[in-house]
C-alpha cells in the first residue's frame, strides 16, 4: 500500500466549532449509543487558544499502538489503511492507550475494550456529518499538498509585509 494514497481524517482547528456532533455520530454508529464517552473522537477545548480540537486516530506510518500491543491485536486494514483493533485478540490491557502519542485511543470501561477510529471501513460518519466542515477524510498527498500551500502564503504574506516596511 502506497504511503501518499492512503486516506486520514484531518481536521481544521479554525473551523470546528465544539458542537462534538463528531462525538455523537461516531458513537451512535459504533455502539448504537449517543454517548461522547464511547466515541473514538474526542474534542478537548482549548480554552486559553480559544480552540476546540477534534483528537482523532492518526492511522501512523509507524503506530506506537500496533508495537506495543502484547497480543498483536492492532493490524492495517488493507482496504482503508486504518488502524484496527481484533477484539476478539485483545485483552484488554490498555498498552495501546498508553503508547499513542495522540491521546486518540480511549478505553470504554463498561465493555472493557479500547476505543479507536477505524474510517469506518472508509466512510468516516463523523466527516459526513461535521456541519462546519472542519473534518475531512483526505490521500496524505492532497494532506501534504495544502500544507505546503498554506505555508506558501504565509511566505508571501510575510514579504509582502516586510517589504511595506521603512
Amino acid at each position: 500500500m502506497r504511503r501518499f494514497l492512503l486516506k486520514t481524517l484531518v481536521a481544521d482547528l479554525q473551523k470546528c466549532t465544539g458542537c462534538r456532533t463528531c462525538e455523537v455520530v461516531c458513537s451512535l454508529f459504533h455502539v448504537g449509543e449517543c454517548n461522547p464517552a464511547k466515541s473514538a473522537v474526542q474534542v478537548v477545548k482549548w480554552e486559553a487558544e480559544g480552540l476546540d480540537v477534534p483528537v482523532i486516530c492518526q492511522q501512523c506510518e509507524e503506530p506506537a499502538c500496533m508495537g506495543i500491543c502484547p497480543v498483536r491485536a492492532i493490524s492495517r486494514d488493507r482496504v482503508t489503511g486504518a488502524m484496527v483493533i481484533d477484539m476478539d485478540t485483545c485483552i484488554g490491557c490498555r498498552m495501546c492507550v498508553i503508547a499513542c502519542p495522540f491521546g486518540a485511543i480511549a478505553y470504554d470501561v463498561d465493555r472493557r475494550r479500547p476505543v479507536k477510529c477505524d474510517l469506518c471501513q472508509g466512510e468516516p460518519r463523523c466527516v459526513q456529518f461535521c456541519e462546519p466542515q472542519a473534518l475531512t477524510y483526505r490521500t496524505l498527498l492532497e494532506t501534504e499538498y495544502e500544507r505546503k500551500r498554506t505555508a506558501g502564503r504565509r511566505l508571501v504574506e510575510v514579504t509582502a509585509r516586510s517589504t511595506n516596511l521603512p
